[in-house]
C-alpha cells in the first residue's frame, strides 16, 4: 500500500513540475507578425511541428501581419504570460520600430522577454538587368553622377530592407531614391518588371530570381558571404564595411513569463535547432540557426537597439 501511495505522489509531484497548459495538453501559438508565405513565416512552420514534439503540445502557426510587424508583436506583449502565447520575430518589429516610430503600443524591453535567437539571414543587393552595373562600386559611381536617378525599393517603410538602403547612401554618400513596398510580393514584382532599378531584400526572397538569371545580384550586407552565393561579395569586401544589414527571427514571449517556463521553451527551442532535418531545411532557405541562451539574445537585442537608434537620428527617419 505504501509503494502505491508513494508512487501516486511521486506522479503528481511530476506533474507539478510542469506547466498547466502542458498537463492540459492545450496548443501553444507561435505568433508570425507577417502575411502566411513570405520568409519568417516559412521558418515558422519549419519549426512548429518539431518544437511541438519536443514540448508535448501541439505547436500553432498564428498569421496577424500588418504595421511592420507591430500588430502581432503587440499582441504578443498584451498576452497572458502562461507560455501559451510566443512570437517568432525578427528585426523590424522589434529593434528597428522603435528607432523611426515615434509612437509605439509596446517596450520591446520592458514588454517581451527573449528565449533564444533562432536564425540569421542577410539583405540582399540586386538590380535588374537593364541596369548597367556589375558591382556596388559601379552602382555608387551612377549614383554619384546622377543624384536620385536610381530608384531602390524595399519591402516597406521602417523596414531593415529600408534601413539597409539609408546604410547604403549614408556610407557611399549618395543619393537613391527609394521606394517602399508593403511587402516583399510586391517589391519583387516590380523589380521584376523593370518598375524599379534595385531592391534590398532577405536573401531567402531572391534567391530563386538571382538563380534564375533575373535580377543581377551585387552584394550582401553581413560581415561574411552567404553559402547559398559563395561567390557573392560582401558590402566590406567592396569597401563599405559599415553597410551591414542582417536580419534575424527569434522567440519572444510576455514579459512576466515565470523562469521556469521560460527555460523549458527555451531548452526545447535549441533542441528543435539542433534537428538534423530542421536544420538542413532552414540552411536551404538561407536561413542560418543559432540558439542561444536568453542573455545573450537580449544582449544582442540590446545593441540591435542602440545601432538602428543611432542610424535613424543621423538620417532622420521617421515613419508615421
Amino acid at each position: 500500500m505504501r509503494v502505491v501511495q508513494k508512487t501516486i505522489m511521486a506522479a503528481v509531484l511530476a506533474a507539478c513540475a510542469y506547466p498547466v497548459h502542458a498537463q492540459q495538453g492545450k496548443p501553444a501559438r507561435m505568433v508570425v507578425a507577417f502575411p502566411a508565405g513570405g520568409p519568417i513565416d516559412i521558418v515558422a512552420r519549419m519549426l512548429a511541428p518539431k518544437l511541438g514534439e519536443v514540448l508535448g503540445q501541439q505547436v500553432l502557426v498564428d498569421n496577424r501581419g500588418g504595421a511592420n510587424g507591430m500588430i502581432g508583436t503587440d499582441h504578443v506583449a498584451k498576452s497572458a504570460p502562461d507560455g501559451l502565447t510566443m512570437i517568432l520575430a525578427s528585426t523590424s518589429a522589434v529593434t528597428i520600430s522603435p528607432a523611426v516610430y515615434p509612437k509605439m503600443a509596446y517596450d520591446s524591453v520592458r514588454d517581451l522577454a527573449t528565449v533564444s535567437l533562432v536564425s540569421t539571414t542577410p539583405e540582399l543587393l540586386v538590380v535588374h538587368p537593364s541596369v548597367p552595373v556589375k558591382s556596388v562600386r559601379e552602382l555608387v559611381a551612377l549614383a554619384k553622377a546622377k543624384p536620385n536617378a536610381l530608384s531602390v525599393a524595399s519591402t516597406g517603410s521602417g523596414g531593415l530592407p529600408h534601413l539597409a538602403l539609408e546604410l547604403l547612401k549614408v556610407n557611399s554618400n549618395t543619393q537613391m531614391l527609394h521606394v517602399p513596398y508593403q511587402g516583399a510580393a510586391p517589391a519583387v514584382t516590380s523589380i521584376l518588371g523593370g518598375q524599379v532599378h534595385g531592391l534590398f531584400a532577405d536573401l531567402p526572397v531572391l534567391l530563386p530570381h538571382v538563380q534564375g538569371g533575373k535580377l543581377r545580384a551585387l552584394a550582401v550586407a553581413s560581415p561574411k558571404r552567404s553559402g547559398l552565393l559563395p561567390d557573392l561579395v560582401t558590402m566590406g569586401e567592396q569597401g563599405l564595411p559599415g553597410v551591414e544589414a542582417v536580419n534575424w527571427y527569434g522567440i519572444l514571449t510576455p514579459a512576466k513569463i515565470s523562469r521556469e517556463t521560460l527555460i523549458r521553451l527555451h531548452d526545447a527551442v535549441v533542441k528543435t535547432l539542433n534537428d538534423p532535418a530542421v536544420r538542413e531545411k532552414m540552411i536551404a532557405r538561407g536561413a542560418e540557426p543559432v540558439g542561444n541562451t536568453p542573455e545573450q539574445f537580449a544582449e544582442y537585442l540590446k545593441k540591435d537597439l542602440e545601432r538602428w537608434a543611432k542610424l535613424a537620428k543621423t538620417t532622420n527617419i521617421k515613419v508615421d
